[in-house]
């Protein structure tokens, strides 16, 4: 898979604002790609940008394979009548990155308006706050208003989504970040595998999807599943690297070492749910792997789990796995990910799905 072509849409769907319940910009987006590649497709009516791809072995799995499209931020909960606003969350927002972050809220026609997160200067915090990290209730957005009537002028109002200003910033060698690299980097590659698979129809058929609301529920694929009845599901979602100063010793997942595979999820904060993924799944996910001559990372790990978790209990069981390119920093507003993870997960589905045929044998 070509890089450049890899690195024009994580760009593009990193600069697109797609709070979680308001993706359709980045829908539009995908549906505009999968259509150019020849593509059947549709956005269903929960939103989910779903297209196919015709196998050449009508027995063959039916295989779905999908990326969140949504990003975590927030709602306007309360316009001040000073024209400040404050803001309701939506998703794992790390609370100790707000104060000073830039941020766009979307009005009603769609434009989006810059603001801040506003943060008490330093000379007059008290010393008993300055190691305090502040609530999100307690925080505002200063968009430059003077009164409420400014800001309900500007088409904003209470519910209007709020994200992480976008951004894309290259590093150094192949490494980016900016905003919503989880999970732009698992639309990019997903679109990434469409181009293969119109170049290379595989013998099963493929649905390759866009979803919604992952930062929200993570239910909004259960919608595209139960369109589309999978046999298999692979889920392409940012796996959390360890290779930083802080986390050294959490885990063997770096960037720029190639894509990782999920052996065990789970939430574990109230959402008693998690993936442990099918035995034939990895054992495909290990061969194609070894085929293709990429390193595959393994990873298990509590505190985090993906749509797929969802998707798995749909009709009588989905097999399934997590598959997906490193990234460092989630939930932030400056997330990273390495370039050739991206191309490399792009590779080993297209060769996982090369695996996938009416004479598969799929035992636990």
């Amino acid at each position: 898979m070509r890089m450049d072509r890899l690195e024009k849409y994580l760009r593009d769907m990193m600069l697109i604002p797609a709070l979680a319940g308001h993706e359709q910009k980045m829908a539009a987006y995908m549906k505009n790609v999968f259509t150019g590649l020849g593509l059947e497709t549709f956005i269903d009516t929960f939103g989910n940008c779903i297209a196919k791809v015709p196998g050449t072995d009508p027995e063959a799995p039916k295989v779905m394979v999908f990326s969140h499209m949504d990003q975590l931020g927030f709602l306007v909960r309360r316009i001040e009548d000073d024209g400040f606003i404050r803001l309701e969350r939506l998703g794992g927002i790390p609370e100790k990155v707000l104060p000073g972050t830039p941020v766009q809220i979307q009005t009603e026609s769609g434009d989006m308006v810059d603001g801040l997160v506003g943060v008490k200067s330093h000379h007059v915090t008290p010393p008993e706050e300055k190691y305090v990290v502040e609530p999100y209730m307690n925080l505002y957005v200063d968009i430059g208003a003077t009164s409420r009537q400014q800001v309900v002028d500007l088409g904003i109002e209470v519910g209007a989504p709020v994200v992480y200003k976008p951004q894309f910033v290259k590093m150094q060698g192949t490494r980016i970040y900016g905003t919503s690299v989880d999970n732009r980097a698992g639309c990019t590659i997903v679109l990434g595998l469409a181009h293969k698979l119109t170049e290379k129809r595989p013998k099963a058929t493929v649905y390759v999807v866009g979803t919604v609301q992952e930062e929200f529920n993570l239910r909004g694929a259960m919608m595209a599943a139960r369109s589309i009845k999978p046999d298999i599901a692979v889920s392409v979602d940012g796996g959390g690297a360890t290779d930083t100063p802080d986390l050294k010793g959490r885990g063997e997942i770096s960037l720029g070492n190639g894509p990782h595979m999920s052996l065990y999820n789970f939430h574990g904060r109230g959402t008693l749910n998690g993936t442990i993924p099918h035995p034939a799944m990895v054992r495909l996910m290990q061969t194609a792997a070894k085929k293709a001559n990429i390193a595959l990372q393994r990873g298990a790990s509590i505190g985090g789990l993906t749509d797929l978790a969802y998707v798995q209990l749909e009709g009588t069981g989905v097999m399934s796995i997590d598959i997906g390119a490193p990234v460092r920093y989630a939930h932030s507003p400056v997330e990273s990910c390495d370039l050739r993870d991206l191309e490399q997960t792009v590779d080993l589905l297209a060769a996982f799905l090369d695996e996938i045929t009416s004479e598969t044998v799929f035992t636990r």
